[in-house]
Formats: C-alpha cells, structure tokens, sequence
C-alpha cells in the first residue's frame, strides 16, 4: 500500500490534486490507516489516465464518465460513439490551432521586427515570409 506521498511522488501529482480527484469521483475513496490515505498500487494507472485525459482536453465530468461509465438508459456502444465524435472533433480543432501558432512562430523566428505587431503593422516588411501572420 502507498501512502499519498508516495503517490504524489510517483505520479508527479501534488497530494492536494489527489485530495481533489477523491472528492470528485476521479479517484475511488480510499481505505485509511491511522487517519491516512492507503492507496493501492493500481491507483497510478487510473492516474495517468487521467493526466493523458486532461491534457487531451477533457473536463473532469468527461474524464468520470470515461472512468465510470454513462446513465444506463442509453445503449453502450452509442454513448461511448457519441462521446468520441464530440472529443474528436475537439482534439481535431485544437490541433488546427496548434499547426496554426507553430507556423506563426516559425515566421516569427525569420522576422527581424522586435515585435508581432511591429512586423505586422509595418509596411516596411520585407514581404509575407517575414511576418509573422
């Protein structure tokens, strides 16, 4: 068994975090010894899952409902479906906008000007490679 030090350490998730994810669902209550926190090892998977959940850009009611499943009055295979789509089409754009600010950032990074604005507020700019939009 791990203390939440012990946890907090492995997974890189400050004890505070994990405290939240309890109180929101996102982690199973835990058994305690003598008042403390006892998680089992396992925990650290559901952990990164959550981590790789979050950073994909789901909310924490999204990220229970992908731990713990949906209402039962909807068939199975539509309700995870319906989710994916929604989630796709999320990551899809956001990566849209990634590809978007690296180009940005690599015209940047030709481009003279001390500023975005100088340069694209200039009409001294060399010509479109230089600026940065």
């Amino acid at each position: 068994m791990l203390s939440i030090g012990d946890v907090a350490d492995q997974s890189g998730v400050p004890a505070s975090t994990l405290r939240y994810y309890e109180k929101e669902g996102l982690l199973p209550p835990v058994e305690r010894k003598g008042g403390q926190r006892r998680y089992s090892p396992d925990i650290l998977f559901r952990i990164r899952v959550i981590k790789m959940a979050q950073q994909a850009g789901f909310q924490v009611s999204e990220i229970l409902t992908l731990l713990e499943g949906f209402d039962s009055n909807v068939p199975p295979s539509e309700r995870w479906r319906a989710m994916a789509r929604i989630k796709r089409e999320e990551l899809e754009e956001k990566q849209r906008e990634l590809v978007l600010m690296q180009e940005a950032l690599e015209r940047g990074l030709r481009c003279s000007c001390l500023s975005w604005d100088e340069c694209f507020l200039s009409e001294n700019s060399k010509g479109p490679e230089t600026r940065p939009f």
